[in-house]
C-alpha cells in the first residue's frame, strides 16, 4: 500500500464518518449538530482536496481508488441515518434518504458481482453533481438542527401565547426568535429540496449503471 497524502486524507475521511453519529452520543444538542456539521463540511472538504492533490501530483493508487468511493458513501450513508434519525420521521425527508440509501447498496452490489469487469462502471459527470448535491444538503439539513435548537433555547420559559406575539411582531423580539425561526424553516426547505436532487439524480445514475453492467447480467446461452 502506498501511503501518499491523498491517500492519508481519504483514509482521515473514511475513520471520520462514524464519528458523525459518535458526536450526538458524547454531547449534547445543539453542540452535536454544531460537531457533527463541522466535522461533515472538513470530510466534505478533503474529498475534493484529496483528489485533486493525487491528480496534481500524479499519485493516483489503487488504494485510493478502492477507498475514496467507500469513505464517500459511508459519510453519506451515515449523515443520512442520523438526520433522520433525530427528525420527525416526515416521508418527505425518509423518502428520499431511502432512495439514496437503496441506490448506494444496489450500486455497491453491482460493482461486487462484476469483479474485474466493474471497470464499466465509472463515475460519470452526473453522478459526481449527485454526490455535490448530497453533501450540500447534509450539511444544510444539519444547520436546521442548529437553528431548531437554539429556537428552542430561546424561547425557554416562555408560554406559547408570548412566543405567539414575538413572532407576529406584537412584542419585541429580544432574543432574535424570528430570524431563528426563519433560518430553520429556510435551511429546512433547501436541504430537503437538494435531498430530493439528489435522490432523482441517485436514481438517473443507478438506472445508467445498471443499463451498463446489464450486457455482463446475461445468462451464457
Amino acid at each position: 500500500m502506498t501511503w501518499t497524502l491523498p491517500n492519508i486524507l481519504t483514509v482521515l475521511r473514511l475513520v471520520a464518518a462514524p464519528g458523525l453519529a459518535l458526536m450526538f452520543l458524547y454531547f449534547s444538542r445543539p453542540y452535536a449538530d454544531w460537531f457533527a456539521l463541522m466535522l461533515f463540511v472538513v470530510a466534505a472538504l478533503t474529498d475534493w482536496i484529496d483528489g485533486y492533490l493525487a491528480r496534481a501530483w500524479k499519485q493516483e493508487t489503487k488504494l485510493g481508488a478502492m477507498l475514496d468511493p467507500i469513505a464517500d458513501k459511508a459519510m453519506v450513508v451515515i449523515a443520512l441515518m442520523v438526520i433522520v434519525g433525530y427528525s420527525s420521521m416526515s416521508p418527505w425527508l425518509v423518502l428520499p434518504a431511502t432512495f439514496i440509501l437503496f441506490r448506494e447498496v444496489f450500486v455497491s452490489g453491482l460493482r461486487e458481482f462484476l469483479g474485474d469487469t466493474a471497470g464499466t462502471l465509472k463515475v460519470t459527470k452526473l453522478a459526481k453533481w449527485k454526490t455535490t448535491a448530497q453533501m450540500v444538503a447534509i450539511a444544510v439539513l444539519f444547520a436546521q438542527g442548529i437553528f431548531e435548537h437554539y429556537l428552542g433555547m430561546s424561547a425557554w420559559g416562555m408560554d406559547q401565547a408570548l412566543v405567539d406575539q414575538v413572532m407576529l411582531g406584537e412584542v419585541e423580539d429580544l432574543q432574535g426568535l424570528r430570524w431563528k425561526f426563519e433560518a430553520m424553516v429556510w435551511s429546512g426547505r433547501i436541504g430537503l429540496w437538494l435531498l430530493w436532487v439528489a435522490a432523482a439524480l441517485t436514481l438517473i445514475t443507478g438506472a445508467d449503471y445498471l443499463r451498463k453492467a446489464f450486457p455482463f447480467l446475461k445468462e451464457n446461452s
